[in-house]
This record gives C-alpha cells, sequence and structure tokens, in this order.
C-alpha cells in the first residue's frame, strides 16, 4: 500500500492474534506488524522493519512482489522483539550482505535472538541516512519500551516511523486512523499505553519534548502496529503528553474475585454508595475472574481511586488478585488512591493483604480495609456503602 511518492507499507494484519507477549496481553481486535519501504527515485531504497516470524516467508514473498531483494541498500531494525525483527533471518538468507541499521543495544539483541553476524551499523540520536534526495534521521528511545528501541525519521516526506510508540493492538484493512472506528481506536489507544508504557511515563514525556524540540515538521505517524497517523497525527502525541501525566478521570473501578458472592455483595454495595454519594463519578465493576485482566488494568489506569476484594483462601487472597495487582505493581501507576475489602468465614486476613498490596503498588489508603464475616447482613452492606462514599470523596478531591 502506497503511503506517500517514496514510502508503501509492507507490513502483515493478523487477524487472528488474540494474545501477545505470550499470554500476558490480549488483542480482543487482532493486531498488525507493519514493515514500511522506502524508495528515493533515483536513490537509495531501505526498508524498515520486518514482521513476526510465523509470517517470514509470506513477508519475504510478498515483498519480492514489490521491489527486488537485492536492490534493497538498507535494513532499519528499530526494535529487536521478534514481532518486529521475526522474519530478519528469512530475508537476510537472500540479501546476507545488506547492513543493518540498528542502536547499539539492537545489535545485542537481535545477535542473542538469532545468532547471525550480519552487518551491523550502530545509529545514534541525531545520525543520518541518505537515501538520495531524502534522509532517515535516527532518535534513540530507549525503554519506550524495551532498552534497544529507536525512531526514525524521512526527510522530505515528514514521515516519523516511531517503532512502539503511538501504535495499538488493531486490526483493520482500512489501516489510517482518519477511516477507523474512532471509539475502536481510542479504546485500543489507551489500553496499549496503560498495558505497556505507563511504567516508562516520565520517559516518554521526556522523549516527546526532545522530539518536539527538534523542530521536525510531522505529516504522517507511522508506528509498528495498527493504524497509520496521517491526519492531524500529533493528536495521538498530546494523548501520549496527557497520559504520562498521572492520567485520571474521575472514575472508580472496583475489582474483587468472590466463592460464595459475599465479596461480590459488598463490591456492589461499594458501588452503590459511591454513586449515591456522587452520581457524576463514573463507577465500574469487575470480577477478575471473569473479565480479562488488561482491560481491567485499562480502567485502572483511567480510575482516581480504586478497590480490590477478595474473600480469604489459605490467609491470602483468590489468585486471580493477587496476579492483577503483581501486574498493577509493575506498572507503577501514580496519583491513584484505593481501598482494600473482603470477606471471610474464619481467620480474615485478606483485607490486609491487599491493603498491604495496594500500598506497594503506590495507591495512598481510603478509609480502614473493611472486612465482613459470612455473608454481610443489612449493617454490613450499609459499612460497605459508607466505603463508597468514602471513595466517591475521594475521587473529588
Amino acid at each position: 500500500m502506497q503511503l506517500t511518492n517514496r514510502v508503501h507499507w509492507v507490513g502483515k494484519i493478523d487477524w487472528e492474534l488474540r494474545t501477545f507477549h505470550g499470554q500476558e496481553y490480549s488483542t480482543h481486535k487482532g493486531s498488525s506488524y507493519n514493515a514500511y519501504l522506502v524508495r528515493d527515485p533515483g536513490g537509495r531504497t531501505a526498508l524498515i522493519e520486518t514482521v513476526w516470524g510465523p509470517y517470514a516467508r509470506e513477508f519475504v514473498d510478498n515483498l519480492a512482489k514489490v521491489v527486488d531483494l537485492s536492490s534493497i541498500d538498507y535494513v532499519v531494525a528499530n526494535h529487536g522483539e521478534p514481532d518486529h525483527s521475526g522474519s530478519l533471518p528469512e530475508l537476510m538468507r537472500h540479501i546476507p550482505r545488506t547492513p543493518v541499521y540498528c542502536s547499539a543495544n539492537g545489535v545485542k539483541s537481535l545477535k542473542g535472538q538469532y545468532h547471525a553476524d550480519w552487518d551491523f551499523r550502530v545509529m545514534r540520536t541525531g545520525d543520518r541516512l541518505s537515501l538520495g534526495s531524502c534522509d532517515l534521521v535516527f532518535v534513540e528511545m530507549p525503554m519506550l519500551h524495551w532498552p534497544d528501541s529507536m525512531m526514525c525519521y524521512l526527510t522530505g516526506e515528514n514521515v516519523l516511523f516511531s517503532n512502539d510508540a503511538f501504535g495499538q493492538h488493531y486490526a483493520s484493512e482500512l489501516m489510517f486512523a482518519d477511516l477507523v472506528d474512532e471509539c475502536e481506536l481510542w479504546a485500543e489507544a489507551i489500553k496499549y499505553y496503560a498495558n505497556i508504557l505507563t511504567p516508562f511515563s516520565p520517559l516518554v514525556t521526556r522523549k516527546i519534548d526532545e522530539v518536539l524540540a527538534l523542530g521536525l515538521a510531522v505529516d504522517m505517524i507511522c508506528p509498528s502496529h495498527g493504524v497509520i497517523w496521517r491526519k492531524d497525527p500529533l493528536q495521538i502525541v498530546q494523548r501520549y503528553q496527557q497520559w504520562a501525566a498521572n492520567y485520571a478521570e474521575h472514575q472508580l473501578t472496583v475489582v474483587y474475585d468472590t466463592m460464595w458472592n459475599s465479596t461480590r455483595r459488598m463490591a456492589e454495595a461499594i458501588a452503590a454508595g459511591a454513586v449515591q454519594a456522587d452520581p457524576t463519578l463514573t463507577v465500574k465493576l469487575f470480577n477478575s475472574g471473569l473479565v480479562d485482566k488488561n482491560d481491567i488494568i485499562t480502567q485502572i489506569f483511567r480510575s482516581k481511586v480504586l478497590a480490590v476484594g477478595s474473600p480469604t483462601v489459605n490467609r491470602g487472597v483468590l489468585t486471580s488478585v493477587a496476579g492483577l495487582l503483581e501486574e498493577v505493581e509493575g506498572l507503577k501507576f501514580r496519583g491513584k488512591k484505593a481501598a482494600a475489602f473482603g470477606s471471610y468465614g474464619w481467620s480474615g486476613e485478606s483485607p490486609k493483604v491487599l491493603a498491604e498490596r495496594l500500598a506497594k503498588c503506590g495507591f495512598s489508603q481510603v478509609g480502614d480495609p473493611a472486612r465482613e464475616a459470612w455473608n454481610p447482613d443489612d449493617e454490613g452492606l450499609e459499612r460497605c456503602r459508607a466505603l463508597g462514599r468514602q471513595l466517591a470523596e475521594a475521587a473529588g478531591e
């Protein structure tokens, strides 16, 4: 697909993909692996990125229909993760002497994964690769989201090849942000940021400022996954700036797992109390044993306040809640408030365990952990509603 006079998309749309990073990230809408062929008329040809390994033969065969493989002068590997580089071994089997341009950490990543001694050329921020009448300008982006990550910018066409930044796991035959369903697009974009890039938010802000300070005109942003931004492309950059700044909407997310519905009843009472106190507050409930964890994490990212509940099991908490909080701790959400709750039959440790885990996640405590023995009665449910009212008040502060 032709994007500009010099740039063609030569990637792969993966309609079947349902998990990513092993089983760690859900991709309900599929994804794409975006590779780009840059041909300067009368000049040089560069291939930016490849696609995931399972599609290597298909990718190389299709690429050969677009361009004589031997005429590719440069291969640019902005990122070494296999969804970007998985087709490199198959491609380099055909063009083994073609130089591969990447960061210093990119060399480590590619050598470590493929054990190949290709002609690596290390690029640093500000380095240029001339294609003739235009250049590729490189910007290192370490920890967005791997240490080897970098972007490159095509002069003349004003195209930013942004690697994993500004992407989404979203399959569409339309391929442009201004053509797809806007609600689906932004839902996948914020999910991508919340689940993958949040730990690096300070770096996101710093690197965006660094790129903007270069004063480069940007007419198109081409990420490695999802759709391409061509109409008002900086809109996604502005969203990233917002999301990187301890983002929160006026929302309470209540997350729980339950054995015999006692903790569920507590969760619903907490939600009812919050709505009663502030009808403008968005309140969402999720059973972590039934609902996709990445979708829950996205809602936590969007929330000012959070309540997490579990019954006591073996003096601890149910595994779906424990696993979710393990991921939330690693994501390093900041500026949020939380409360713990849970039911019990005998020992009743779960609310204390949850409160400690929420503190490790960086959340400030709202109220005391709520504990209700057995199946909460009317008085117990009223105590839960009171906690909901406290959470609503905390959301308004």
